[in-house]
């Protein structure tokens, strides 16, 4: 290979050339001196390549084909075993101590409803239900929930029953693009719980009241809700939905539908 590089240039010369040559010798010393140079800096890279080549080789060769050796579990630092619930099935863990439970119900138990968005605590996409009451998944830690019930959002249905929670929600199209949903779901389910306690909020209009269960107004349940971002924008239906379930009293589907006159003054 390396003496064809070299060979490279070496075609038969013209009747011209070879004049320019007689006149002009120089040209030939200059002409084969590139030509040398040329074929040495191919021979260089072409070793280079080759090197570089068996480099792979040797590495590839290295590799264990046992599929159990390359893919083996990494061991657990600072390891802890973790007994909860988990939609009413009772699990055990061995997870890091400082897993999150939202890493913990998708990485370990794939759970993935629970969305991980802002993972700061901010959204509220990752709510989830411990022991009746709404957390942010994102941080509390799995050690955190030895002994606990966790609902998250695969657990609301019974079978092919929509919990009333998600049916409502489908029902006044409370999602668009569905990512914040399992969260606000989970939010608007404990809600109705700490509605049933007597709970008071920062909207509650008297807070000298001392009642077992609350009638939420619209302010009211905007208020509890605030935790929980809808980027979509849908907080009108969502705050429908939750009253609908409430109060058990159905609510009106206030649709926006463009008119035929409108619709044609937009596209001129």
């Amino acid at each position: 290979m390396a003496d064809e590089l070299e060979d490279i240039g070496e075609e038969q010369l013209t009747a011209d050339e070879e004049a320019l040559l007689k006149d002009f010798p120089e040209l030939g010393e200059l002409g084969e001196a590139r030509r040398k140079f040329l074929g040495q800096a191919a021979s260089l890279g072409l070793g280079a390549f080759a090197v570089h080549l068996l480099a792979q080789e040797q590495i590839l060769a290295e590799v264990p084909t046992d599929a159990n050796a390359v893919f083996a579990p990494v061991a657990e630092e600072n390891a802890v075993a973790v007994s909860m619930k988990i939609n009413g099935a009772a699990k055990s863990l061995s997870v890091d101590s400082r897993m999150t439970l939202l890493d913990a119900l998708r990485e370990k138990l794939a759970l993935t409803g629970s969305k991980k968005g802002c993972d700061h605590g901010q959204c509220g996409a990752c709510t989830v239900i411990v022991d009746g009451r709404r957390v942010l998944s994102c941080l509390t830690l799995t050690a955190q929930c030895e002994g606990k019930d966790v609902t998250t959002i695969e657990g609301l249905a019974k079978g092919d029953t929509l919990d009333p929670m998600q049916a409502a929600f489908i029902k006044h199209d409370g999602f668009q693009c569905g990512y914040c949903t399992p969260g606000q779901i989970c939010s608007a389910v404990a809600l109705m719980t700490e509605a049933k306690n007597g709970e008071l909020s920062y909207a509650t209009s008297d807070v000298r009241q001392k009642t077992r269960s609350l009638t939420l107004s619209d302010d009211e349940i905007r208020e509890r809700m605030s935790g929980n971002l809808c980027r979509c924008g849908a907080y009108p239906n969502i705050v429908a939905a939750i009253k609908e379930v409430h109060t058990g009293k159905a609510q009106a589907q206030n649709w926006q539908f463009v008119n035929k006159e409108d619709k044609d003054d937009a596209t001129v």
